[in-house]
């Protein structure tokens, strides 16, 4: 079927921004810790310009995403139409700095870095 849980209406929405974020919830209200921690993480990095989708709105997404990572689980985060993974990976990118030099190659400048340099001041 072409439903929203299809393989191709997966692909479009995950091709459709370089960030792209399925989460419970919204940015502004997530519904689950996982999906609040990949909101903190993205806010840190000072990415305000990226897409979610709430997947409880939509169950046939909800489960269209998970068949397309072959992820099982909620958050999932897509960089440039790669999916990268979940909270615990996107951590783990943040705390590593990989998530700095990913952002980058999107032509996305970390808030972090610019941080940094505060620190550096001092």
């Amino acid at each position: 079927g072409g439903g929203s849980g299809s393989r191709e209406a997966v692909e479009r929405l995950v091709r459709a921004h370089p960030v792209v974020v399925f989460m419970k919830g919204s940015p502004a209200q997530p519904l689950c810790g996982f999906s609040n921690a990949v909101v903190q993480i993205l806010r840190l990095h000072g990415v305000e310009d990226y897409r979610a989708h709430d997947v409880l709105q939509d169950p046939d997404l909800r489960q269209g995403i998970k068949n397309y990572s072959n992820w099982p689980t909620i958050p999932q985060v897509y960089l440039n139409g790669e999916f990268v993974g979940g909270c615990d990976i996107l951590l783990q990118m943040h705390q590593n700095g990989d998530l700095v030099e990913e952002l980058k190659k999107l032509g996305i400048r970390s808030a972090l870095l610019d941080a940094e340099k505060d620190q550096d001041k001092k």
